[in-house]
């Protein structure tokens, strides 16, 4: 099955209310991160579009535990950058419609959490298509040591995600009923 075939089956289903059932659990994730030496302090989340896994409950207990959060800005050519976030600033939207900082201080996070429409037990991701997410962790792995955590629904999960050199495995994806390692 091709990708474009994966993500419009995965978006369908997605658009149903499947999303509203559960969430993911903050204390697995928080647990999660101790557990496998995980220090750093700078999350880099994103604003749930499109029914992705509402991540600004764990964004905000991330924030009362002192961690620095960031959310992405779309920029030219396909590129993005983490901005400065608090779940107290206001937002502006972009021209695809989701929500982003107005900040102009870049963060490079140390967490990545990833929204996806799709993975695999092998950690590979469709996104939407545009590959931001993609090129993304191949420059900011350039610069630091970073976690990528996928959040999805387990219904989302497939087989096998058809793969090309320029897709990034993640380095774990957590559901709401478990984690793929």
């Amino acid at each position: 099955m091709k990708k474009s075939d994966i993500r419009k089956k995965i978006l369908k289903v997605r658009k149903k209310g499947y999303q509203k059932k559960s969430e993911i659990s903050f204390d697995y994730l928080l647990n999660y991160l101790k557990k496998n030496g995980v220090n750093g302090k700078l999350i880099g989340g994103y604003y749930p579009y499109n029914y992705e896994v509402n991540v600004i409950n764990i964004l905000e207990k991330f924030e009362r535990k002192n961690y620095f959060i960031s959310l992405p800005k779309i920029k030219k050519n396909y590129r993005m950058d983490f901005f400065n976030w608090s779940t107290k600033d206001p937002l502006e939207i972009n021209e695809y419609g989701i929500p982003e900082p107005i900040s102009k201080n870049i963060n490079y996070p140390d967490i990545l959490l990833i929204p996806l429409v799709a993975f695999d037990k092998f950690f590979n991701r469709v996104g939407y298509g545009g590959g931001f997410y993609d090129r993304y962790i191949k420059r900011l792995k350039k610069r630091k040591k970073t976690v990528t955590i996928g959040l999805a629904y387990s219904f989302q999960k497939v087989k096998k995600i058809p793969i090309n050199h320029t897709d990034i495995k993640l380095d774990f994806i957590i559901t709401e009923k478990n984690k793929i390692k």
